[in-house]
């Protein structure tokens, strides 16, 4: 079992205990859940350099990458520095994330938060827009096009924006419906981790005009975003780039001033 379907299969238990948890009524009674979210789709269209800065401590393939950071801390900075949006890990097992780290941050930032996770049930999208996030990840590796539509257009309903992350061409083309709002290309393969940034130049193309393209994972030096906003990338997700350095928001700050 590779450690995607690893992920996954812990992902179903983690759910089923949150439900028991916290349930939905419990969750559509937060502060959050009535606020008006803001569009990651819009905000990168009219954005010159598109970052997505990532806030998280840990990943399965480089372990332990920033453990003491402050969520508070590094996303304000990250927002002071220019970043269009920011990207918060909410999986604690394998990404030393946490639901409050989204909570904490989204009266610090007037800018959309993507909350990044595995997620493969409606409960996690309410859990989404309880948390104060603007956007949720749907990954076609582990969802197949049915699921996908459905998971989409109920994260609609809820005022969310939805970001569909594919790794290959049939993802792509299996999975676009009308319902998403961007198309990710993760240029890792999240099977064996290897990274290959001619993974998002060669699926541009083939996405449709009408979606906003981002490329996700490799991303570290100011030269792969020139030659990716060629291939027409609007949005660019880098976070281990910036966190695994001894301060992340100065890192992103010096890396937007020489896009």
């Amino acid at each position: 079992m590779n450690i995607l379907d690893t992920i996954i299969q812990a992902k179903y238990k983690e759910v089923n205990q949150r439900k028991e948890q916290f349930p939905i009524k419990q969750l559509e009674r937060t502060a959050f859940f009535e606020r008006k979210t803001i569009t990651l789709k819009n905000r990168l269209k009219q954005s010159k350099t598109g970052i997505i800065a990532e806030f998280k401590r840990k990943s399965p393939s480089k372990g332990s990458i920033n453990a003491d950071a402050k969520v508070e801390e590094i996303t304000q900075g990250y927002a002071a520095a220019g970043a269009s949006a920011v990207s918060i890990l909410t999986d604690m097992e394998f990404f030393g994330g946490e639901s409050k780290d989204l909570t904490l941050a989204r009266p610090l930032l007037h800018i959309p938060i993507l909350r990044k996770d595995f997620i493969i049930d409606e409960y996690q999208i309410i859990e989404a827009k309880s948390m104060g996030a603007d956007v949720i990840l749907l990954i076609a590796a582990v969802l197949n096009p049915k699921q996908i539509k459905a998971l989409a257009e109920f994260a609609h309903s809820l005022g969310l924006e939805v970001l569909m992350e594919v790794h290959d061409l049939a993802e792509l083309q299996n999975s676009l419906n009308y319902h998403l709002d961007i198309v990710g290309v993760n240029n890792r393969n999240l099977k064996n981790f290897e990274v290959n940034i001619d993974v998002s130049k060669m699926l541009a193309a083939h996405i449709p005009a009408e979606f906003v393209k981002i490329s996700e994972s490799g991303i570290s030096e100011v030269k792969n975003i020139k030659v990716l906003q060629d291939y027409g990338y609007q949005g660019f997700l880098i976070g281990e780039n910036f966190m695994k350095t001894a301060n992340p928001t100065e890192a992103c700050k010096e890396f937007i001033s020489q896009i």
